[in-house]
């Protein structure tokens, strides 16, 4: 998940949460303040009632109290004025009928919904009622009941609860809009930090990240900058390091070609040369040594044709005196003279090859001729092409492209625990070149680029 959808998830939580403690507290004054009107009413209409009730008493000299009654209609205009909306007061004499006076409820708003209904009754539970008798002295006197009216509590908690959750939420959708854009704006910066980090990836070490207004991002932007110059030192050591170990190798394969011709080649030719001395000479009726000397005459040759082929490895067809061409014509020439299952090798070459730098020769020419071994070695091709083109215009560059028709599977090519692959990648890192593997038409199609600067042609 982006980083900027998260946080305007987690701010759109946050804005959720606080809606949701501010509906709370609004759903909790609420409650409150019905429980004051009707405390503050059961005041108002006990006093009024304690009024009328010493009145009468007064008037009829403090006779017939079993049957005294503050008014015969208490339930008057005049009371009902003194009651908060929403409030019902219920009173009367003991053993006689209750009279019950409400206030208007329709005025306090619309009725609530159910699920509302349901909701604040579920946490807050029905108003309790507020009980008062009408004199302390004489229980006679009657019971005043003063109760919030169940529909016009709930009407009143809705009507404030939606008043102001109707612009808290518009006013979060707000502010969480801004933030929103505030947030993306902040963050920009790590849109280009993460392609710096990309490209990073892809091997191109020249860039520099510029200064950002936040100074966390300056911090990552200055650690991706020395990461960058960090890889470029590595990377020119490691190309160092790769090149000069394949001109140690190079020294090496000629010293160990030089001495597998002058010891080994002289050996053989001598072996080859007394074995047919034994032939010559051995006795009329001693056949069984000329035959000996047949079968070592027939080891030699098969000896002799194994080192030419591990000469031919070894050497580099002396490049640096015949060229690249030359030497990969005469590569081409001898896998078409080894090839037992008949495959075709075929070599095309344009461009200014000639030119080339010896050690980048020598690279191109141990590229091919590994390539052309693992296509003999591990597949059943008819035909292997190489193309090796010098493209000089724009981007100068040396593209090989190595192709057969032996199927192949890239997938094993890629897992494969030999060092063949492995080597020809070296060989390109060291030259600052890169390698593909891809599916052809009936094969393996192996891409490998080299990019030259002006000093890799010789003039």
């Amino acid at each position: 998940m982006r980083l900027l959808t998260l946080l305007i998830i987690r701010l759109m939580a946050v804005v959720l949460l606080c809606l949701a403690a501010a509906i709370g507290c609004l759903v909790w004054d609420a409650h409150r303040s019905i429980e004051s009107d009707v405390a503050s009413t059961a005041a108002r209409v006990n006093q009024r009632l304690q009024a009328l009730y010493w009145q009468q008493l007064l008037w009829r000299n403090g006779t017939q109290r079993g049957t005294l009654m503050p008014l015969p209609e208490w339930d008057t205009v005049d009371t009902q004025s003194i009651i908060s909306p929403g409030v019902c007061v219920t009173f009367g004499l003991p053993g006689s009928d209750r009279h019950k006076l409400c206030s208007q409820v329709e005025a306090l708003g619309p009725t609530a919904p159910g699920w509302f209904a349901a909701t604040y009754l579920s946490l807050l539970g029905a108003d309790k009622p507020i009980a008062q008798s009408l004199s302390i002295h004489d229980e006679s006197a009657g019971l005043i009941v003063t109760i919030a009216d169940p529909d016009a509590t709930l009407r009143r908690a809705w009507r404030e609860i939606s008043t102001v959750v109707n612009v808290a939420i518009m006013l979060a959708a707000g502010i969480a809009f801004l933030a929103a854009l505030m947030i993306g704006h902040a963050l920009m910066p790590a849109r280009a930090i993460i392609t710096a980090l990309k490209k990073l990836e892809e091997g191109q070490l020249g860039l520099q990240l510029g200064k950002f207004k936040s100074t966390e991002f300056n911090h990552i932007a200055n650690a991706v900058n020395r990461l960058a110059g960090t890889l470029r030192q590595t990377n020119a050591e490691r190309m160092a390091l790769t090149a000069r170990l394949f001109q140690v190798q190079e020294e090496e394969r000629r010293s160990i070609a030089r001495d597998l011709h002058d010891e080994f080649g002289q050996a053989l030719t001598a072996t080859a040369a007394l074995a047919t001395v034994i032939e010559t000479n051995a006795p009329p009726d001693r056949p069984d040594i000329a035959q000996d000397a047949r079968a070592i005459a027939k080891t030699q040759q098969r000896m002799m044709g194994a080192l030419r082929t591990t000469l031919v490895r070894l050497r580099s067809q002396s490049i640096e005196e015949v060229g690249l061409e030359a030497s990969l014509r005469q590569l081409i020439t001898d896998f078409n003279a080894q090839s037992k299952s008949g495959t075709v090798f075929r070599l095309q070459m344009t461009g200014r090859l000639a030119e080339l730098q010896k050690r980048i020769a020598i690279d191109l020419y141990r590229i091919v001729q590994e390539c052309l071994t693992n296509a003999s070695k591990h597949g059943r091709p008819t035909e292997v092409s190489v193309h090796l083109e010098h493209r000089a215009f724009r981007d100068p560059h040396i593209a090989l492209t190595i192709e057969d028709d032996g199927g192949g599977d890239i997938s094993r090519i890629h897992t494969s625990s030999g060092h063949g692959i492995l080597g020809v990648r070296e060989r390109l890192a060291g030259l600052g070149g890169s390698l593909s593997i891809a599916n052809a038409r009936r094969g393996i199609r192996i891409f490998a680029m080299v990019p030259l600067g002006p000093e890799a042609i010789c003039a």
